[in-house]
């Protein structure tokens, strides 16, 4: 069986590590910095992007390449590369085609880390960013772009409001407009959406949730789909399309094709910056990922019922979850998303922030947590914790309504998962 035919949950398990006669059947950790060659040549051939291999951990790992792989699969990508974080990936994969005087887009909604990325740190570095409404027009989106705009991001899910992303607004006013999309699909995960399958050009991840499912590890990951032409537009994308002299004058899709972008952002990015995985995290990583098939299913079916319970709950003022058929993006995710969509939904109680702050206190085995998206079931109420430098005014104008809880809901029996609920909810 070939590996583009096999399933998604056998790709989980199979992917990635295919061991020979003799060698192991667990991926290795090939914990080690450097790598041994018997001649001078045999190096500078490497230095050169003349011949593959590996020769510092700081640009690639045969530990991380594997895990990569498997991803990589997953996602029906070409190429792809870990790195340290969500975050890291987030940077490197808009960093890789933006430069100083550059413009991108994004969706509003995002994380939060990404939003402050995006509007803080890029800025700083002369790359602007313009956020439109998830739920603009085309013609909305279309009036967001510039002669300098290189690409537009978007969220499949939202992190923490759980919109859903429409990929054929995005994707095709951003065709037109000859940029490529890129989609941070960490909630989703693949086992529920492959944006790549929907015109999606560039997949991003925070590994940290759902695919390593286990909160041991903070990771990020980058997968390119290899269908967008960097040369759509003569001199648009010339860190991809014109000499790179950092590489003796190389040219990445000249040399590499497909996985043009991808070997930037490895050996320009990866060389200069240095965010990557440790071969560590990447085995452990491996380990969640074997199990993911087996995960988001309960995810799911464990939220849907929760979802339905504080629906119904005559303390809870308000709730999304896109599972909810009257919920505002019911019908996004059961187009993208027909088999779920993730564990994560966000709601408010009747009294405001105090009875949030009252109800997450009273949860006995729901922990109170930064993280979201693992087998554990975990709440965050943003204007306690993550946004607590902020007024209530100044979270309404970011769009956190100020009695916001995120629910994560993790794969624990559903009853024990409800009675927690209920009993917190009875404190209110």
């Amino acid at each position: 069986m070939s590996d583009k035919k096999r399933s998604i949950k056998t790709a989980c398990v199979q992917g990635g590590w295919e061991p020979q006669k003799g060698e192991p059947r667990m991926l290795p950790i090939y914990q080690s910095t450097t790598f041994k060659y018997d001649t001078s040549e045999q190096m500078g051939k490497l230095f050169d992007l003349e011949d593959s291999g590996y020769f510092y951990t700081r640009l690639q790992n045969p530990t991380n390449d594997f895990v990569a792989a498997k991803i990589c699969e997953l996602e029906g990508g070409v190429a792809a590369m870990l790195t340290s974080s969500g975050q890291a990936a987030n940077f490197y994969a808009v960093f890789n085609i933006c430069e100083a005087g550059d413009h991108f887009i994004a969706m509003n909604g995002i994380y939060g880390g990404t939003f402050n990325l995006f509007s803080c740190t890029m800025k700083k570095l002369g790359i602007d960013c313009t956020f439109v409404d998830v739920d603009c027009t085309e013609e909305e989106l279309r009036a967001a772009f510039k002669e300098n705009t290189k690409c537009v991001f978007c969220e499949t899910i939202t992190n923490p409001g759980v919109s859903i992303c429409d990929f054929d607004k995005f994707v095709k006013v951003a065709h037109e407009e000859h940029v490529p999309v890129i989609c941070d699909n960490t909630f989703a995960t693949p086992i529920n959406c492959r944006p790549i399958e929907f015109g999606v050009d560039i997949v991003t991840h925070s590994t940290t949730k759902y695919l390593d499912g286990h909160a041991m590890t903070v990771g990020g990951c980058i997968i390119d789909s290899g269908n967008f032409d960097w040369n759509c537009v003569p001199g648009k994308f010339k860190g991809l399309t014109e000499p790179d002299e950092s590489y003796h004058g190389l040219t990445y899709t000249e040399k590499f094709g497909k996985g043009a972008y991808i070997t930037k952002a490895t050996s320009q990015l990866m060389r200069d910056l240095g965010s990557i995985q440790s071969p560590q995290n990447a085995f452990l990583l491996n380990v969640g990922l074997e199990t993911l098939h087996l995960r988001m299913p309960v995810h799911c079916s464990n939220a849907q019922i929760v979802a339905e319970f504080l629906e119904k709950h005559e303390k809870v003022e308000w709730i999304h979850y896109p599972g909810l058929a009257g919920d505002k993006y019911h019908d996004l995710a059961q187009k993208y998303m027909p088999n779920g969509t993730c564990g994560v939904m966000a709601l408010g109680l009747k009294g405001g922030r105090d009875a949030s702050v009252r109800f997450i206190d009273h949860l006995k085995m729901i922990s109170i947590v930064t993280h979201v998206a693992d087998a554990k079931s975990c709440v965050l109420h943003p204007a306690s914790h993550t946004h607590r430098q902020m007024t209530d005014e100044q979270l309404l104008v970011a769009g956190i309504d100020p009695s916001l809880i995120r629910l994560s809901v993790g794969i624990e029996d559903v009853e024990d998962i409800l009675a927690d609920l209920s009993q917190a909810l009875d404190e209110v």
